[in-house]
């Protein structure tokens, strides 16, 4: 396998596209393909599939990480020989409420050494771990512990949450209008099941109901606009609902509504940093800047 062939691989999952990858790489469309082909056969399989966009199989997303680790390894190399900082990106997936509670020093941190920069990509914490897998990124802020084939986990800290509504909510709650199973919820998307988690701590096993009403809201500070407006209850990061709260905009639900279990009105969510096992000093840096960060905000 060639070094360009790897890099045509990449290029392709990266844009997409033979032709995009075309592009950037400055060849054409058909060399793009020669190369696949080669590479293909030099594996004794498809890595591929045609789609739009182009999709990776398992075997494909061995090569993608392999990779991308020549990629990191190289560019250090260069900037080693060079005296020149290492010019490839350092990818990584982190949740939404982790970049805007606790993540946010690792910017200060990462200017001093990060080059090239950052290429952060958000996705729900329990669902990090497939792009990690798929070689789209060389670390993941994750809820698992187990570690991912080829990567370290090391555990982060705890973030804690409140099951928080507007007042307005909170007293249609109190005249009875509405029960757990029923009450209007504020969530990023559907892969946001954070509020089933805390439900069954709290309510044992217990069922929403399908005509629940749902907003979803795909960033941070929509989502705490939108349950201060009376869309409906949410589950909030303690310190970033500690202002609404203080401000009398969120109300913490628990002790408003029956419960069956006696349990803390909080619900404690375990993060872990899984990152490639690779010698990399730019990769340790990340990951130092990545812990002191959690140290000064997460529960241990």
């Amino acid at each position: 396998m060639l070094p360009r062939h790897m890099d045509t691989l990449l290029a392709i999952v990266d844009e997409g596209s033979f032709e995009a990858a075309a592009a950037t790489l400055g060849v054409s469309a058909s060399a793009i393909s020669q190369r696949m082909k080669t590479l293909e056969a030099a594996v004794g399989r498809v890595l591929l599939r045609r789609t739009v966009p182009v999709s990776v199989i398992p075997a494909g997303e061995v090569l993608v990480q392999t990779a991308r680790r020549m990629q990191l390894l190289e560019a250090e190399a260069d900037s080693l020989l060079s005296g020149s900082l290492a010019t490839v990106p350092l990818s990584i997936v982190i949740n939404a409420d982790s970049l805007a509670t606790w993540f946010r020093p690792v910017f200060a941190s990462a200017q001093e050494f990060m080059g090239p920069g950052l290429r952060l990509r958000i996705e729900d914490e329990r669902h990090s771990l497939r792009l990690l897998q798929r070689g789209d990124c060389m670390g993941a802020v994750t809820t698992e512990e187990q570690p991912v084939t080829g990567c370290h986990s090391e555990f982060l800290g705890y973030q804690r949450y409140l099951a928080v509504a507007s007042p307005t909510v909170a007293a249609l709650i109190e005249d009875g209008t509405f029960g757990w199973s029923n009450l209007p919820y504020v969530r990023y998307n559907k892969k946001d099941s954070l509020e089933v988690e805390y439900l069954r701590q709290h309510q044992g096993d217990i069922r929403v109901a399908s005509e629940r009403r749902e907003t979803h809201v795909p960033y941070f500070d929509g989502i705490n606009d939108a349950v201060a407006a009376g869309l409906g209850w949410a589950m909030v990061p303690e310190k970033a609902a500690t202002p609404y709260i203080n401000s009398g905009q969120f109300v913490v639900l628990d002790g408003r509504l029956p419960t069956t279990k006696n349990h803390p009105n909080w619900l404690d969510v375990p993060l872990y940093w899984q990152r490639w096992k690779v010698e990399s000093e730019l990769l340790e840096k990340l990951t130092d800047a990545i812990h002191a960060a959690a140290a000064r905000t997460l529960l241990s």
